[in-house]
């Protein structure tokens, strides 16, 4: 790494450095220039008498330094922790008093998945929790263990996921009483492990296409389970390679002589409890075919399978029957009067995976940014000439890669807790708004997150040079582990489209005079400016005061990339107009796929604006005011970041003036240096204990001591 051509030139946020003298007049006026970016290390009074000093940078006028220590971290972590944390931190307890749990750095994939499944063992039996008992009684506390266990080993996470959130789920989320009787204590226990049969080697988004049959037989009262072709093989099924006993297969419900013309009747995508293996010997049942889909990228502990059918029978009681029941005489049944309500009813249902996945993404956020971070504080490289090595993160361009990064961990875990507490209530109240709201909120930012999450972890491993390229340090296994949470539980492309979707439902309701849903209130205030000009004094406001103002950030965030005022409106406007003008000659379909690409930037951009506003209303609630100060630093580095990634759509539209450009990004480099001079409290407050960041250059001590130990010093 050579020398940064202007660290000789000062420390930052230190003393300046007196010029040589055979400076070139160049590397003067650099220096020179370099001081108006510092903040001095002490009042100007203190430096007036000394010799070397004849310029000494003054602190800009308004401008106050954030301080940091152990009060700070405290408070913040007072604050972050969640109401749960009491059983995350038992869970913490129990694995690091249990090495023979723990996962080591290198292992075979037998292996993991053994260890894998030991782990949710005993976890169950052993530390004595119940996740199914959590998830139907206290989501928020479930989320909180799956977190801890995600913690511990994200295979072990997923693995808990799959028997919880996706088995467990359907049973109790799309089954009756009968089948909670007979299901819900073998799951919670773990007698009765189990999978969920979605997706086939043709089909993953495109739920409605599965080609897996269930007929029903009006003779021997059962359904028969029947894969028709290769395509239609269960592909990528979560515990079906080694220790699934049960599967719920989502297949086509067949009604034998129904249809016109006495054809069977297709009544769409239903869901069926369906042994795979016998519950004593663990052999794979008759009629029924279970392959390994093998070593993976990541997740290792995880047994994915595949699975084939071959007229498989199974009682008709197995069909999960909340949103349509077939009676003995082979009759069908439903509260809901078509396919697409009874299938949209279905998968609303399953909602809660994308909360947990959303979730877990910040946590594995928070270790790849606390790894990054403390390993930046620790390492010294170059410095002022016959001066101490200066640490990594006193590089402004270290500053600019990780500080935006830690800004978006604290923005992403508010929006993240306030989605968890929109899904608890749901369960609780059932209401309707309230369902729509989490599931599109739900949907963004499970694909926003973990987006972001994927290119975090990359960019933290480059910022640990060579050490992070160490599997102990944990770069690798978090990205691997990580990659599969863009594309399980919905594919992000496809998620944004559902976001988009119903900003445009919501957008059609405006203008028929209808009401808009939770989330999208403030479209309300917006959407009658929508066609208004930006305005040409604020245009240049260039004040400190007022780019830190939410007011001015959240009308910001909703700036069109397409026209002026009002990001999200205008990209609404814009879409919808297009949309009409290609519907006419390619039909509904061909528009929205000529749209596309607009139609992601506005899901994007709204889920951006609710994320922002969700941070927002964090700092306000914050009860202590100097933790409050620090929340709000950090959330005017989010906003402000975000900006000025995105300056040339405001430029494009005369939103901000080109002075007042300047100042976002002159102003957003600042306030990436005064994070980096609290990033130890901040990423402190995370509150990850040691068997959780696991990695040696992330430790709070001795990082050194340990890494040379892990390879035999």
């Amino acid at each position: 790494m050579p020398p940064h051509p202007t660290a000789a030139a000062s420390v930052p946020g230190g003393e300046p450095v007196a010029a040589s003298e055979e400076e070139s007049p160049a590397a003067r006026r650099l220096r020179l220039l370099s001081l108006h970016l510092l903040q001095p290390s002490a009042p100007a009074a203190a430096h007036a008498s000394s010799p070397s000093s004849s310029l000494v940078p003054a602190a800009c006028a308004g401008r106050r330094v954030v301080e940091g220590g152990g009060d700070v971290a405290a408070a913040l972590k007072a604050y972050l922790r969640g109401r749960h944390r009491a059983a995350q931190m038992r869970l913490y307890d129990f694995f690091c008093a249990r090495p023979d749990l723990q996962t080591p750095v290198e292992m075979t994939t037998a292996a993991h998945r053994e260890l894998c499944f030991r782990q949710l063992r005993a976890l169950v039996r052993d530390a004595g929790v119940r996740p199914l008992t959590l998830m139907a009684n206290d989501p928020a506390e479930y989320f909180a263990v799956m977190e801890a266990a995600g913690g511990a080993d994200i295979s072990l996470g997923v693995k808990l996921g799959v028997q919880y959130s996706l088995w467990g789920g359907s049973v109790i989320n799309l089954g009756t009483k009968k089948h909670r009787d007979k299901y819900f204590d073998g799951i919670d226990n773990l007698d009765y492990p189990g999978c969920f049969a979605m997706t086939e080697l043709h089909h993953g988004s495109n739920v409605q296409a599965l080609q897996t049959t269930a007929t029903f037989d009006p003779v021997t009262d059962e359904f028969i389970i029947n894969t028709p072709n290769d395509g239609a093989i269960k592909w990528w099924i979560g515990n079906a390679a080694v220790h699934g006993k049960f599967a719920t297969v989502f297949a086509r419900l067949i009604l034998p002589l129904q249809g016109k013309g006495g054809e069977p009747a297709d009544m769409g995508i239903h869901a069926f409890i369906v042994p795979i293996r016998d519950l004593e010997t663990h052999a794979v049942l008759p009629g029924i075919e279970i392959n390994d889909c093998g070593h993976k990228i990541g997740l290792n502990g995880v047994d994915n399978g595949a699975l084939r059918f071959r007229s498989v029978r199974i009682p008709r009681d197995n069909l999960l029957n909340r949103f349509g029941d077939v009676s003995r005489d082979g009759k069908y049944t439903s509260s809901l009067p078509t396919i697409n309500k009874r299938f949209a009813a279905t998968l609303g249902e399953l909602v809660g995976g994308r909360v947990g996945i959303a979730f877990c993404s910040v946590g594995v956020l928070k270790v790849a940014v606390t790894i990054a971070v403390r390993y930046a504080l620790l390492r010294h490289q170059f410095g002022p000439p016959k001066q101490p090595e200066i640490s990594v993160l006193d590089y402004q361009s270290h500053q600019h890669k990780l500080m935006p990064m830690l800004a978006s961990s604290y923005a992403f875990h508010f929006a993240t807790v306030q989605l968890v507490d929109k899904y608890s209530e749901m369960k609780k109240t059932n209401d309707e708004d309230l369902i729509a709201d989490v599931h599109v909120l739900s949907s963004g930012l499970k694909a926003y997150i973990t987006s972001y999450t994927a290119k975090s972890i990359s960019i933290c491993r480059e910022a640990c040079g060579g050490h992070g390229y160490a599997a102990v340090n944990r770069f690798g296994s978090l990205r691997n582990d990580h990659d599969i949470f863009q594309t399980f539980e919905g594919d992000n492309t496809v998620l944004l489209q559902q976001v988009a979707g119903d900003l445009l439902k919501q957008y059609q309701e405006k203008f028929k005079g209808g009401t808009l849903s939770v989330t999208w209130n403030y479209l309300r205030d917006s959407m009658g400016t929508y066609l208004s000009q930006p305005n040409p004094v604020t245009a240049r406001w260039e004040g400190e005061d007022h780019l830190r103002d939410p007011n001015f950030q959240l009308d910001a965030f909703r700036v069109n990339k397409l026209s002026p005022q009002y990001r999200t409106s205008r990209l609404l406007h814009s879409v919808a107009a297009r949309l009409q003008k290609h519907s006419k000659t390619l039909g509904g379909f061909g528009a929205w796929n000529r749209c596309l690409n607009h139609l992601l930037t506005l899901a994007e951009s709204h889920i951006e604006s609710v994320i922002l506003a969700q941070f927002i209303e964090s700092v306000k609630s914050c009860p202590d005011e100097k933790t409050r100060e620090v929340l709000k630093l950090v959330c005017d580095l989010y906003a402000l970041d975000r900006i000025w990634k995105d300056i040339g759509t405001y430029r494009n539209v005369d939103y901000v003036a080109p002075n007042k450009a300047k100042a976002i990004h002159k102003l957003t480099d600042y306030l990436s240096y005064q994070v980096r001079l609290v990033a130890k409290e901040l990423v402190d407050a995370f509150d990850l204990p040691d068997l959780i960041i696991r990695a040696p250059i992330g430790m709070q001590s001795e990082a050194y001591a340990q890494y040379t130990q892990y390879v035999g010093f």
